[in-house]
């Protein structure tokens, strides 16, 4: 018993100071709901109350079985999965307090969302919404994101996850030597991200966003997260501006946080030329020019065409998940580009999800390899990725990385399919969860429905498969394995 409470005592403390943080959060919604008297305050208390205490027991029970040494990757593992999997149900508990009728499936539903920024509503009557709910389901995302920036930046390198060793630095290790030097690149990412954030802020008001849009919308779109303020999502701006605007800052939050910390610290312009980066931005242009001429030849402007495809393809495939429009009414091409989209992702390090640009870049290296094989059999050839090398282990877990999230696409459509749902939307519906993208596809879950209509069975599955997908699968996974217990 001793035994497993030292293995659990590092997950108890930092996941118990986590609800700390969350329930002083809580007060922010609480502060805004009494001035504006809209009777939720005392949910919000109620809320925070319950977390804080629950932090506090946790985070007491953890300084008590504190070990004196560095993190074992085990421990590793239960801190970021355990976080990850209470922290979203903490957080719905305001939509339950506040919000009399709803279910315990969908206040955890949108939190879960929220929180892996994925963006997926089961929400309606967003327009005539309380403003204080409004406002918690924009910090879930902004806290998530910042959340995500720590965990690609130093967890999922250390535990070797899915191909991330390639982004691995002197940080990326949780030994009692190197913690200083992980709290002071994560501290300073943070500064950034409160730094884009104010600064999409401010844009916004300039363009003529009412304050409140504006401090919603920039905690949504730097954290790539997609919550919007109205059921027709980034459509209730008709500025032209502010599409390019929020186009902008999606790509800023969707970019490696690491180089903008790197850029502060070496002033070298040079940096943001980063392998991913110029691949991201290649692949947003190739497909919006492919969107873009089919609605030119349906009568829209060429600026029009080319803004609303850059638009809503960013938002897709940085899986920040705004529509200003329903492009399910753009033809089978479109809706065909916008599926596939829902895979690719932003940056490693970023807030986007998806299956990331630099596994891409990988895959098609090691494609061009073999056909330099095929012709060369005896050839010498390096491999190297953005001036790393790439191992061989590497090379395993990105492979591993792709075959098991095509199983949790297969098994979760699957499901998805016995609730009665049609095939768009089921496949749709699992590559949303899974990339954490957000709008799905078709009349039930596109960017112009919600998933409210879902049986519980199907919320509860992409609940999973949001969370899973967030953590780039194995972290979740191996906690189900018995060597994991064993060790």
């Amino acid at each position: 018993m001793l035994a497993h409470m030292k293995l659990f005592s590092p997950a108890f403390l930092v996941i118990g100071l986590l609800l700390l943080g969350l329930s002083v959060c809580m007060l922010v919604p609480a502060l805004m709901a009494f001035f504006l008297l809209s009777g939720n305050t005392q949910a919000y208390l109620q809320a925070a109350m319950v977390s804080g205490l629950s932090g506090g027991a946790l985070w007491l029970t953890g300084r008590i079985f504190q070990q004196a040494h560095g993190l074992q990757s085990r421990q590793m593992f239960l801190i970021t999965a355990g976080a990850w999997l209470l922290l979203p149900l903490f957080g719905s508990l305001p939509f339950l307090y506040a919000m009399p009728g709803i279910s315990i499936t969908d206040a955890v539903f949108e939190s879960i969302s929220g929180m892996t920024t994925t963006g997926s509503t089961v929400f309606s009557g967003l327009d005539d919404m309380a403003p204080d709910i409004l406002l918690w389901r924009s910090m879930l995302q902004w806290l998530g994101g910042v959340g995500i920036i720590g965990m690609a930046a130093a967890v999922l390198p250390f535990l070797r996850i899915g191909g991330m060793r390639l982004f691995q630095t002197e940080s990326s290790d949780w030994s009692e030597k190197s913690l200083p030097r992980t709290q002071t690149l994560l501290t300073r990412i943070v500064w950034v991200y409160f730094g884009i954030s104010f600064l999409c802020l401010c844009v916004y008001l300039l363009l003529g966003m009412d304050l409140f849009n504006a401090v919603n919308h920039a905690m949504t779109t730097v954290s790539t997260g997609g919550y919007s303020t109205s059921d027709s999502s980034f459509g209730q701006f008709g500025s032209m501006a502010m599409q390019w605007a929020a186009t902008s800052f999606m790509l800023l939050g969707s970019i490696p946080f690491v180089l903008y910390v790197r850029y502060l610290k070496d002033r070298k312009p040079g940096i943001f030329l980063d392998v991913q980066v110029k691949g991201l931005l290649g692949i947003i242009v190739i497909i919006a020019v492919l969107l873009s001429i089919p609605l030119i030849q349906d009568g829209y402007g060429v600026l029009d065409a080319v803004t609303l495809a850059i638009f809503n393809l960013t938002s897709v495939i940085t899986t920040t998940g705004y529509a200003s429009v329903d492009y399910m009414l753009w033809g089978n091409f479109a809706i065909v580009i916008f599926l596939f989209a829902t895979f690719i992702g932003g940056c490693s390090g970023s807030t986007s999800g998806g299956v990331k640009i630099f596994r891409i870049q990988l895959c098609l290296m090691l494609i061009a390899e073999q056909f330099q094989r095929a012709v060369h059999p005896r050839a010498e050839i390096a491999r190297k990725y953005n001036g790393h090398p790439v191992s061989d282990d590497i090379v395993t877990s990105l492979v591993v990385f792709l075959f098991v999230m095509i199983i949790a696409l297969v098994l979760l459509t699957l499901l998805l399919s016995s609730q009665q749902l049609d095939i768009i939307t089921s496949l749709s519906g699992a590559a949303t969860a899974l990339m954490n993208v957000g709008p799905g596809l078709g009349d039930i879950i596109g960017p112009a429905g919600n998933f409210s209509s879902l049986t519980p069975l199907a919320k509860w599955a992409l609940c999973f498969g949001m969370i899973i997908g967030r953590l780039e699968f194995m972290t979740i996974l191996i906690l189900f394995t018995v060597s994991f217990w064993r060790a």
